[in-house]
């Protein structure tokens, strides 16, 4: 039996290294675009136990000569673009680079599918954050207002994938996933600041945690759970776009309630306010309608919310 080829951009980050490990155990042969800055320390630590089953090519989404070297050479039967500046805070500092990214970048890899290998299924990471603050819940007919940098780029991935689903007939899909956390997260990223400097709070390593907004409402899951989904829109007869979350919304207090009760600590005594951390325009409250993705993938979130929290937990408490 041939094995089926996958291509996966953004491979060493969270969900590329988990839907990485998932399609090895389907049987697939599995590439990966990295930059070279991947090199660094740690930035490949999250797929170093399964880096001798990888094939891995240096690229990124800036160029379209090499995207379409590449894709041309791999003819690979399932593309992931994963691959994103994708730090809603870090946004509003570099917003051209982010439009380059993790805007213009998905077209590029479009335009390298269409002219070279069009019998490709392509999934595009599409983000909760294109939502901005439209009412909840939110699903794939909901109005969509994003008010950062990275949701107005990710707007743009997910409409050009429409384009070219609809006017060249490719098998294109966005996912739009609602927050997704795990173990391997950025640091940068609130979950995992406050589980990682809670290891340090308890052994007097740090006194305070800084952090911003408390109030904001997000529909938080687990990642792996996530990347089976994106696997099961692509295994579909037809291309759609799917809404991905769990249907509950939890604040960051709430997060912070259940990792620092966890461990025993009260985060009151812990946790300070710095203006620094707001964004410049927040998104209040996400709440996902996975109606869709229940009802033709047969998906469903296999991780609560507070299973999520005390694996991060348990996890930076182990290093």
């Amino acid at each position: 039996m041939v094995k089926k080829k996958a291509l996966i951009t953004g491979i060493s980050g969270q969900d590329g290294s988990y839907l990485a490990e998932l399609l090895l155990s389907k049987g697939y042969e599995v590439h990966g675009l990295i930059r070279r800055t991947a090199l660094y320390p740690e930035g490949l630590k999250n797929i170093e136990h399964i880096q001798d089953k990888l094939t891995l090519h240096y690229g990124d989404l800036a160029t379209d000569n090499h995207l379409s070297a590449l894709i041309a050479e791999l003819q690979p039967d399932e593309v992931y673009n994963l691959a994103s500046q994708s730090d809603v805070r870090i946004s509003f500092d570099v917003p051209e680079y982010t439009g380059e990214i993790t805007g213009l970048g998905v077209v590029r890899l479009l335009e390298a599918i269409r002219k070279f290998s069009p019998r490709s299924k392509f999934y595009q990471a599409s983000s909760s954050e294109l939502f901005g603050n439209s009412p909840p819940p939110q699903n794939e007919d909901t109005p969509m207002h994003p008010r950062s940098p990275y949701g107005v780029a990710k707007l743009y991935g997910h409409h050009i994938t429409r384009v070219y689903r609809d006017s060249y007939n490719l098998f294109c899909c966005n996912g739009i996933l609602f927050n997704h956390e795990s173990e391997r997260r950025g640091k940068n990223f609130v979950t995992r600041k406050i589980t990682e400097s809670l290891s340090r709070l308890r052994t007097g390593e740090q006194k305070y945690l800084y952090l911003g907004n408390l109030d904001a409402k997000r529909d938080w899951g687990y990642a792996p759970d996530y990347c089976e989904a994106m696997w099961l829109m692509l295994q579909q007869d037809k291309p759609h776009d799917f809404v991905i979350g769990t249907g509950e919304t939890h604040s960051v207090r709430e997060f912070l309630c259940v990792a620092f009760t966890y461990v025993g600590l009260d985060w009151g005594k812990y946790v300070k306010i710095d203006p620094k951390f707001y964004r410049p325009s927040e998104v209040n409250y996400l709440c996902a309608d996975a109606g869709k993705a229940k009802r033709i993938l047969g998906w469903q979130p296999k991780t609560s919310f507070n299973k999520l929290v005390q694996r991060m937990v348990d996890f930076d408490l182990g290093r």
